[in-house]
């Protein structure tokens, strides 16, 4: 009962190459947000302490790097230095970022309240710190980070994606943002939305495949673009529920028209349910 097959421990082995600790880097990269925003441990931290912490990030994310660091270009130690070096103005965006959406969200009444409670803002926050790594070409730590924001939040963002400064993500479950995807700045998108490949090839693997958006285009929910050739034009608004495999002129306004039916043949009054 308790023999198990030689051939099965030898398919096991084959998928046990050395990687980064997956708690590892789930524990890294909550340590390094609370770093960012102490706000979320409820205190402010002392110089001393700030010191202490960030010595403490930089050897946990050497660790994380040590069992692939036959596939890196540089030393465990070389890269967490680097990746710490470019934090800084990651770190201002963000707060840019958490600033853009207290004035985007009448729900929202400060920034702390961004900081401890939205979703969008944390899945876009993992999104920037995993992205860092991914242009490091660091294998495999980029999406074992991103997918633990996934796993959270609902929101599917790959590290690959490039996206501009004070992207807004309202509610945002549900929303897919594939590898080559292109943002530009000042874009928002709400729960459901899907930023897609036209079609899955596995030959497509060094290819634009998902679409790319252009500054202060609104796209809202249930949409869906799809293909590496779709452009959305700057100031463009993408209504709900809208299917997209061809591109949109600079300020367009796309919608889907639904046929709504009453069963008893009555358009209901304003403010009554049908």
């Amino acid at each position: 009962m308790n023999n198990i097959p030689e051939d099965i421990m030898d398919i096991q082995s084959r998928y046990c190459q050395e990687v980064p600790s997956v708690r590892g880097a789930h524990r890294f990269i909550e340590d390094l947000i609370r770093f960012l925003f102490p706000i979320k441990d409820n205190k402010k931290p002392g110089l001393k302490e700030t010191r202490i912490k960030y010595t403490q990030l930089e050897i946990q994310l050497e660790e994380l790097l040590k069992p692939i660091k036959d596939n890196l270009k540089r030393s465990p130690e070389a890269l967490s230095e680097q990746f710490f070096s470019s934090l800084h103005p990651v770190f201002i965006d963000l707060l840019e970022e958490a600033e853009s959406y207290l004035q985007n969200d009448p729900a929202a009444y400060n920034v702390e309240e961004i900081l401890l409670c939205y979703p969008g803002f944390y899945a876009v926050t993992v999104y920037r710190l995993s992205h860092i790594l991914y242009l490091m070409e660091i294998p495999i730590l980029p999406r074992v980070i991103s997918e633990y924001a996934h796993s959270k939040t609902g929101i599917d963002i790959h590290p690959g994606a490039t996206i501009g400064k004070k992207f807004f993500i309202d509610h945002g479950t549900g929303i897919v943002i594939g590898e080559t995807t292109n943002i530009g700045n000042n874009v928002k998108i709400y729960q459901g939305v899907t930023l897609g490949a036209l079609h899955v090839d596995k030959g497509m693997s060094h290819t634009k495949r998902h679409p790319t958006i252009e500054d202060n285009v609104i796209i809202y929910a249930g949409s869906t673009i799809l293909g590496g050739d779709t452009v959305i034009g700057h100031d463009s608004v993408i209504g709900g529920n809208v299917w997209l495999t061809a591109s949109v002129d600079p300020g367009t306004i796309v919608f889907h028209r639904p046929q709504i039916e009453y069963r008893n043949g009555k358009k209901p009054s304003a403010g009554k349910k049908a």
